[in-house]
């Protein structure tokens, strides 16, 4: 597939950052000013679904989702976090890692939904202070896997 927004090997500053890389996946902090510490943790290949991966590959995928979830949630102290593995849009695997809160702008509805409420400018400055310790956090917890 041609064009692919997520086999782009570098990202823009406006995009995010590539916090971790590896042979198969990469981990993405998603540049989102509503949702400090978003994720995404990408399959390198394209390659649309999960039962296309072996048995081995998604237990390697699914360590680092969880990997990222556990740093985020130690990092960032949501409410909720919110996994999930869409690519209607992309046949290519990803999965979202979002931490979720109470005041965010779509809480309690799926991120993809329509604002339902404004997060005070200082709640969301303190989150993106905090969201700046997560790329450290995730590359530790990832370390502890291997």
């Amino acid at each position: 597939m041609t064009n692919c927004l997520l086999c782009k090997e570098e990202l823009a500053p406006e995009e995010g950052q590539i916090i971790w890389r590896g042979d198969d996946c990469r981990v993405i902090h998603v540049n989102d000013p509503d949702l400090p510490g978003y994720c995404r943790v990408i399959w390198n290949r394209h390659i649309a679904e999960m039962t296309d991966l072996t048995y081995g590959e998604r237990e390697h995928l699914m360590a680092l989702v969880f990997a990222v979830e556990e740093a985020m949630r130690h990092v960032m102290h949501p409410d909720k976090i919110n996994v999930a593995s869409l690519g209607n849009m992309v046949p290519h695997i990803h999965w979202h890692v979002i931490p979720r809160f109470k005041d965010d702008a779509f809480f309690p509805a799926s991120i993809w939904s329509a604002r339902s409420q404004q997060t005070p400018a200082s709640v969301l400055s303190q989150r993106q202070k905090r969201a700046q310790d997560l790329p450290r956090a995730i590359r530790e917890q990832i370390s502890q896997l291997y």
